[in-house]
């Protein structure tokens, strides 16, 4: 999971910035390790015929357009896909919900370069909010109408859901369900009850490809037992 990668020294008070010097490298380490990085929407078909082995999900969250001027170009080097999640009702502005350095996002003609480069675009609600404890109406609003806002721009299905924060409870992923994703992902869950709470490892601006390979680790070790229970 990750957000802003971009070289810009502006205070990055959340650590949600990573370098491009530095996502080069991540990615430089799974081409030698033998791992591909792709969409989640791709990662979760080839785990359907059995074939995600070689395979890692690679995700950016909030839709910056510094995507399009530092990963995109990372991800073409390395042969790889990922997913951008996009707030919807943000296209063109800037990060209002965050209290840090204002970031501009995608706009709607740069969402759909992003897609026609063979990226996935997902949802990441419409402004951003909290959606634990949400109610009914707005639930809809900020996933069902997203996902139109997002389907309109693109002229194609949108299938995946990123819950903002990571924060979600049963109403919100009924929402995500009745809205009609494929599935939805979450943050550092390694029990995921279903493919609508799938888990995310979270990337630091500081994290080294040793980090990275400590992460896979874990991650696939935790699974393993899950699988045996």
């Amino acid at each position: 999971m990750y957000h802003s990668i971009s070289p810009s020294r502006l205070p990055d008070p959340h650590r949600l910035r990573v370098h491009p010097d530095r996502l080069d490298r991540h990615l430089g380490l799974l081409r030698r390790l033998g791992l591909r990085g792709v969409s989640l929407s791709e990662l979760l078909r080839a785990g359907e015929r059995g074939e995600a082995r070689r395979l890692v999900g690679l995700t950016f969250d909030d839709g910056y357009t510094d995507y399009l001027e530092h990963a995109l170009p990372a991800l073409q080097r390395h042969g790889m896909s990922s997913t951008l999640y996009v707030v919807a009702g943000g296209l063109g502005g800037t990060n209002e919900w965050d209290d840090g350095p204002r970031l501009g996002l995608l706009d709607a003609d740069q969402v759909r370069a992003v897609a026609a480069a063979g990226q996935e675009v997902g949802s990441h609600t419409m402004t951003h909010p909290h959606l634990r404890g949400v109610g009914a109406d707005s639930l809809v609003e900020e996933i069902s109408g997203s996902r139109e806002v997002l389907q309109d721009v693109l002229q194609t299905g949108v299938a995946s859901f990123c819950y903002p924060y990571g924060e979600f409870d049963e109403a919100a992923t009924g929402a995500v369900r009745a809205s009609g994703y494929d599935h939805g992902c979450v943050i550092g869950d390694y029990d995921p009850g279903d493919r609508f709470t799938l888990p995310r490892c979270y990337i630091s601006p500081r994290d080294t490809p040793a980090h990275l390979v400590a992460r896979m680790v874990r991650h696939s070790l935790r699974l393993g037992l899950r699988g045996r229970r």
